[in-house]
């Protein structure tokens, strides 16, 4: 015969896979962006301060007081709490950044892994999770062109 404890158990078993399965679909429901992309979004109301969880993950710029623009750095998932004059929330939102799947290839040899971004031709693209040396040798010449862009623009540091 069962125990009354293990009885009761199974409803707070049922209740409590609810939750979490509530949960990971109000996660799957917040803002969605693709990391080197930015996403514009309109606010009800005005806001007054702005907060991300994780800003390695996504950055958040308020274009005006009720223009958001997300955008997608690392992946992974954060979260976005705007609040108003009055320090009540007006977004609580969780922010999911993915990889570019749209004109990518990824290449893999053995255990060094290389991106491409094929749209029409293939041009090697910085993404992590790439092998090392292929990234920092992108790195060292992205760098190193937009150092020689900015001085041939005449910019100063």
């Amino acid at each position: 015969m069962p125990h009354i404890r293990d009885l009761l158990r199974a409803p707070m078993l049922a209740v409590l896979m609810t939750a979490l399965a509530g949960a990971a679909i109000a996660e799957e429901t917040g803002v969605h962006v693709m990391t080197d992309r930015a996403k514009v979004f309109r606010i009800d109301a005005p806001a007054d301060t702005v907060i991300v969880g994780n800003p390695a993950i996504a950055d958040v710029t308020m274009y005006d007081r009720q223009t958001v623009v997300v955008t997608g750095k690392l992946y992974g998932t954060t979260n976005l709490v705007i609040l108003d004059k009055d320090g009540e929330p007006i977004i609580d939102e969780v922010i999911t950044v993915g990889a570019v799947t749209g004109d990518v290839i990824t290449v893999q040899r053995k255990l060094a892994r290389s991106t491409y971004s094929c749209s029409p031709s293939c041009e090697p693209v910085l993404r992590v999770g790439d092998s090392e040396a292929g990234y920092e040798l992108l790195t060292k010449q992205s760098t190193q062109r937009n150092d020689m862009s900015e001085k041939a623009a005449g910019a100063t540091n």
